[in-house]
């Protein structure tokens, strides 16, 4: 059998590719909307429960309190059992919580089950960027993986537009919201017929009659949508490495702890900073003065502004480079948070954050290409868990830290802090990390041992 990154490198641009992008990227429409939709629920069980700003800025960072765990584990789980099954089983855990979370009677109860809901999106969204960049030949995987990503922004779109509609209508409204968020929970039927197995997967675990088998089917697919014959593929020395294994103690290893380091880095300063800012925002502007109609309105067109944010940034992941891509994104933002920390109008806070939105946005279509990038097929879906673990630490801490800040520091201090922390992302990724466009997964690896 011809090796699996020789018959996935050969395969063109084609619809299913595009169905396979549709369909995994559905999972982070609605991990995005299940998420957002805290930031719209907060100032109303704020009253409700008569929560302190800690105590807000604590049930903010459930659900990636949840995330951190489900990020972490699903990863590992996902080089031990394969991407497929952890897919479909971290989608039941944030449905049925988020579903018993729209019942709550008091903080405790809506703060456990929202963390359980996070081990659901964390592990969902650790494992599908790994999955997709593992049946996308190199050509066209930074357009992929970035575009998948940008499936968070129609979740959030969807968040700020059911919050608008939905929430004001009564006092149940944020539960029906809630229960709304919940609906995917269908897609589980679908997903378990639709989805392949990943290829590499199975051959890194020595099962290379099943991966032929999954192989020669998605060829067939491809095939039936381009109306040809695919070429042969190019032939390579045979693998001597089967059913092989690693653990998170392989990431720190010598040829991947430069990657790891970085990687861990980046996502915490951009997971900071993105989670402070949309977790917060509704309820800054309300305490700014806006009232909680027009604060929800502001949120929708800042959440609009990601739908450009992720698509350029995937756009030009396969044009000047992941690296590049985040460098400036990340730079951009920073300049963005200043403009924020100092505006004082109406349109002034939309525009600098309607920008801010867009680039942070951006980072993330290069991230989520970049990151299972960094590492061979045995360790990759933990080594982006763990790294998108990892900055789910500053997810869960900057709701917290801004709750705390911004009754001493205002405005100013919170977006000022936001811009220090995107410099710090952006330095890391100038410093250790390294070009991947248009090099396959396997020859990613390669160097990386042969610089070892």
């Amino acid at each position: 059998m011809i090796d699996i990154d020789s018959r996935v490198e050969r395969i063109p641009d084609n619809r299913y590719n595009k169905r396979l992008l549709v369909t995994s990227g559905l999972g982070y429409t609605f991990d995005a909307m299940d998420m957002a939709i805290i930031a719209f629920v907060l100032p109303v069980v704020m009253g409700l429960w008569n929560l302190t700003s800690a105590e807000t800025g604590l049930l903010g960072s459930s659900v990636l309190i949840g995330y951190f765990l489900g990020a972490l584990f699903a990863g590992y789980f996902g080089d031990r059992f394969g991407r497929k099954k952890v897919i479909v089983w971290t989608l039941v855990i944030y449905s049925v919580a988020t579903v018993f979370s729209a019942f709550a009677t008091n903080w405790g109860q809506f703060f456990w089950l929202r963390v359980i809901a996070g081990i659901g999106t964390g592990g969902e969204s650790a494992i599908i960027a790994p999955f997709l960049s593992e049946l996308i030949s190199s050509k066209y995987r930074g357009k992929y993986v970035g575009a998948l990503s940008g499936f968070f922004s129609f979740g959030y779109v969807g968040a700020a537009v059911l919050a608008y509609f939905v929430i004001p209508i009564s006092e149940y409204g944020w539960r029906i919201a809630l229960l709304i968020t919940a609906l995917p929970i269908f897609l589980v039927i679908y997903w378990r017929r639709a989805l392949p197995e990943s290829p590499r997967w199975l051959e890194s675990k020595g099962k290379l009659k099943e991966a032929d088998q999954v192989m020669t089917e998605i060829e067939r697919k491809v095939e039936q949508h381009i109306g040809r014959k695919l070429p042969e593929p190019t032939p390579k020395q045979a693998k001597q490495v089967v059913n092989e294994k690693g653990n998170f103690l392989t990431l720190w290893k010598k040829p991947f702890v430069k990657s790891t380091v970085m990687l861990w880095i980046l996502w915490f300063s951009i997971v900071f900073a993105y989670y402070g800012f949309f977790t917060w925002i509704p309820t800054l502007l309300f305490q700014q003065g806006f009232a909680i109609s027009k604060s929800f309105l502001f949120s929708i067109i800042m959440y609009l502004a990601q739908i450009p944010g992720y698509f350029t940034g995937a756009f030009l992941n396969d044009v000047i480079g992941r690296k590049n891509v985040i460098i400036a994104y990340l730079g951009l933002g920073a300049v963005s948070a200043v403009f924020m920390s100092q505006a004082e109008s109406s349109a002034a806070i939309l525009i600098s954050g309607f920008f801010m939105s867009l680039f942070m946005t951006g980072t993330y279509a290069g991230i989520y290409a970049y990151t299972p990038e960094q590492y061979p097929t045995m360790v990759r879906s933990t080594g982006t868990g763990s790294a998108s673990s990892f900055g789910r630490i500053g997810g869960l801490l900057a709701p917290i830290f801004i709750g705390y800040m911004y009754p001493i520091y205002g405005f100013l201090g919170v977006f000022l802090m936001t811009t220090g922390i995107l410099v710090l992302g952006m330095l890391a990724v100038i410093i250790l990390g390294e070009e991947t466009k248009f090099k396959s997964l396997d020859q990613i690896t390669s160097e990386k041992f042969t610089r070892a």
